[in-house]
């Protein structure tokens, strides 16, 4: 049922630049492919994403043979801070001086449309893995920028679905106060309120706070059933440790993480993340292949991957096998054939990366174990259920982005 939906819907969209060449010579335009890791190496999401991203991507590059089309795969890092203007002129750099092919990583929303933008106009292949925002693919959709992994939308589908069905009609949102935390903040409540739920409040906290207590507080004097945190990473623990302090879940409020990672729950412990709920696009051991990965991961990061480091290995080898297909590194061939592609591998299997750059792939809902429950260190997460892509992510009927022929 996904491949003849992702089919359909792929088959009935296009690039609204029909001009772009739709063949490429057999060369590389450098003598080599250069992939460029931005990301955050020393904030909030390093744990996330961050080092463990290079890691991925080496992975990929090593698993890909080193080379392609007899030419070397080189990667490059840096660090944005989390800083659109670091982020940018950093990009800008090695666009320009280092000829980078392709830029990956980049998780922090505004980080991420501020790259996204600038490389798109030098015709670079961005493929997000880190960041959420939708804008990414709607209002600011480029036609060489690739959602990768998740995006705002997609969380909230399962994880608000789930808890407003169970009785949360009730919801006060701490929102990261930038555009991730923003669109993640306003896709969850129309959520909540296309379920007949309703949205009590909301206050902004600012990326990288210690102290979530004033907000905590506010949350939990407004009567709300359940307190969603629009914020990830170093944020989300902080948010959930000083809830704890507070007894907020047991004086009967529950608790939203809108954007937790494997990480997270680690960093916590079982003791207080127990029975918490939240969606995401990977699982380290949800079958054998994805177990096999995760474990050689591991014995390199020192930690079990997060969906988005596993996503940066997805996304580096698809699009080393499309630069492989097309015999260039040209972006708009490159580009048309990532979405001509059906994607297999641990990390997604069936996805197809739609004409707004969405790549559409099934989500999971999970749920974090007690400790009793749990079988090693990393045994954190049972999975509650499947959410399919066509649910998961936007049509493409209904997608606000330009470049998508909806007629």
């Amino acid at each position: 049922m996904l491949n003849h939906w992702i089919k359909g819907i792929v088959g009935a969209v296009g690039l609204a630049s029909v001009t772009l060449p739709l063949t490429a010579t057999a060369e590389l335009s450098d003598n080599k492919v250069k992939i460029g890791v931005l990301s955050d190496m020393s904030g909030v999401y390093k744990s996330l994403e961050g080092p463990g991203a290079v890691i991925a991507a080496e992975m990929a590059i090593e698993d890909f043979g080193g080379k392609v089309l007899d030419q070397p795969i080189e990667i490059i890092s840096a660090d944005h801070q989390n800083k659109p203007d670091i982020g940018a002129s950093t990009a800008r750099e090695w666009i320009d001086a280092e000829e980078v092919d392709m830029i990956t990583a980049l998780d922090n929303s505004s980080v991420a449309l501020s790259v996204q933008g600038l490389a798109a106009d030098k015709k670079i292949i961005t493929m997000n893995t880190g960041a959420g925002t939708t804008a990414l693919t709607e209002e600011q959709c480029s036609p060489y920028g690739i959602h990768y992994v998740y995006d705002t939308h997609a969380l909230p589908v399962g994880t608000a679905t789930a808890m407003v069905k169970n009785g949360g009609k009730k919801w006060y949102f701490i929102t990261a106060d930038y555009a991730f935390g923003h669109s993640l903040r306003d896709n969850t409540g129309a959520v909540v309120k296309s379920l007949d739920g309703e949205v009590v409040g909301n206050v902004n906290a600012p990326l990288g706070t210690n102290d979530f207590s004033s907000y905590l507080l506010q949350a939990q004097s407004s009567g709300a059933d359940v307190i969603g945190l629009a914020n990830a990473g170093q944020d989300t623990v902080n948010a959930i440790k000083q809830a704890n302090q507070f007894r907020i879940v047991q004086s009967g409020q529950k608790l939203a993480g809108m954007l937790v990672f494997l990480t997270d729950v680690h960093s916590m412990g079982l003791d207080i993340a127990q029975g918490l709920q939240f969606t995401t696009a990977f699982v380290w051991n949800r079958d054998d292949e994805a177990l096999a990965w995760s474990n050689r991961f591991n014995e390199r990061h020192g930690a079990m991957p997060t969906m988005v480091q596993a996503g940066v290995y997805s996304a580096v080898t698809s699009y080393l096998e499309a630069v492989k297909a097309v015999g260039s590194d040209n972006s708009d061939a490159v580009r048309k054939k990532l979405g001509e592609m059906e994607l297999n591998d641990f990390f997604v299997k069936g996805g197809k990366i739609a004409a707004n750059g969405s790549m559409l792939h099934d989500m999971y809902l999970v749920e974090v174990k007690k400790p009793e429950e749990s079988e090693s260190e990393w045994d954190l997460l049972r999975v509650v259920s499947t959410i399919p892509a066509e649910t998961a992510f936007i049509p493409m009927d209904k997608t606000a982005c330009p470049l998508v022929n909806k007629s």
